[in-house]
């Protein structure tokens, strides 16, 4: 028997700051904690509601093991304090983890499964290293170069830049635009509502005393902003996947630590509990590409998440596109027309970082406060995914 969708709403959004990895602020932090933190700061934002209606959390990881393993989800519930009937798990789509968790959150509001649901995204490249502590390859990859490529996201990004014709200029002009816009966002207090500060303790021995010195700190903005990038600095740097090639460590985005999480609820809850929506989940998708140009995901996921919203381009106000790479962003924007003033008008993965399974619950809070805050309607958050996928999901402010 059939029956009609709901919608679901997201009444909270926020995230941490985004840390350097493997030697920036959330260095001795564990993920864990930080989605401790993120989950509380979430409720925080909605202290109305009753925690014991939470159905389940599900959370983004793309490397779910060592101190973000043992299903991080379910763990943090209950570091969290939240109540033991909450449920958790952990889910891995690589970049796109904490997109997927906002998605699935919300098909189980949208079926009338779930009343309230939480999705989030945790990722620390510091604590474990990318591809993990113990990688283990089907030998498959060694018969099928486009299958090994899969594994190799840098050199990936440079067939997508062969093949769309990007040049290393409008890569590095691409990657300074992103910090322009990072710094003049921070520099006008347009992420303010979308940030929850963390507090790093840090120990040092103290050799004279032969106690432990105590420093605490609290973090408020994204490390990874380097406002004073120009071209003729990006310009001295070497390729780093391809000996002849144009992708550097300039116009790639920065490995990175950081959480993120999202409360969405039913329209029945939002009249028991009188919450105020953010905005409103619209549709999602996911479509796969060759491995070897996984970059050009988006230009596929793009037009069927419209689609779905029945939206066309023109009408998106926002569009969050993950900066995995300048040229895999640069070509995706060319092939879709997309309009550069909408794209990334906060700054990208460039200037800011991208802790991988955190992404997409990090940049869905930016999407949805950057919306309200200037009064726009419609907002859409993409990225491209290792091994060969794009993903995209849409917002509607209310």
């Amino acid at each position: 028997m059939s029956k009609q969708l709901q919608d679901a709403y997201i009444v909270s959004a926020i995230r941490t700051p985004i840390g350097k990895a493997p030697r920036g602020v959330f260095r001795h932090m564990r993920p864990d904690d930080l989605l401790v933190h993120t989950l509380k700061a979430a409720l925080a934002q909605v202290s109305a509601l009753d925690p014991a209606t939470i159905e389940d959390a599900i959370v983004g990881c793309a490397f779910p093991e060592a101190e973000q393993g043992l299903n991080v989800a379910r763990m943090s519930v209950l570091l969290a304090g939240l109540p033991k009937s909450v449920g958790g798990v952990t889910v891995n789509r690589y970049c796109a983890s904490g997109l997927t968790a906002v998605a699935m959150a919300a098909d189980r509001i949208r079926t009338g499964e779930a009343d309230v649901m939480i999705a989030a995204g945790v990722e620390s490249m510091s604590v474990v290293p990318l591809m993990g502590y113990h990688p283990s390859f089907n030998a498959g990859i060694f018969r099928d170069e486009h299958i090994g490529m899969a594994y190799g996201m840098g050199l990936t990004a440079e067939k997508v830049a062969q093949q769309w014709k990007i040049t290393r200029e409008a890569q590095d002009a691409f990657a300074v635009e992103s910090h322009r816009r990072a710094a003049a966002a921070i520099e006008n207090g347009e992420r303010a509502e979308e940030i929850t500060p963390v507090e790093v303790i840090e120990k040092f021995p103290n050799l004279a005393t032969g106690e432990i010195d105590i420093k605490t700190r609290t973090i408020t903005q994204d490390e990874g902003l380097r406002a004073d990038t120009t071209l003729e600095g990006l310009a001295k740097l070497k390729p780093v996947f391809a000996a002849k090639g144009s992708v550097t460590a300039g116009n790639s985005s920065q490995t990175s630590d950081g959480a993120g999480a999202l409360i969405l609820v039913s329209e029945k809850i939002l009249k028991q509990f009188n919450l105020t929506p953010l905005a409103r989940f619209m549709s999602f998708s996911i479509r796969g590409v060759p491995p070897e140009i996984m970059g050009i995901g988006p230009k596929e996921a793009i037009p069927v998440a419209l689609k779905h919203a029945g939206l066309t381009q023109d009408q998106l106000d926002w569009i969050e596109l993950n900066e995995a790479f300048a040229a895999q962003a640069l070509a995706v924007c060319n092939d879709l027309g997309l309009d550069a003033a909408k794209v990334n008008p906060l700054g990208g993965a460039i200037a800011l970082g991208h802790p991988l399974g955190a992404t997409g619950a990090i940049r869905a809070a930016t999407v949805i406060h950057g919306l309200r805050r200037r009064n726009l309607k419609y907002g859409m958050l993409s990225m491209c995914v290792g091994t060969g996928m794009g993903a995209a999901g849409i917002f509607e402010r209310l």
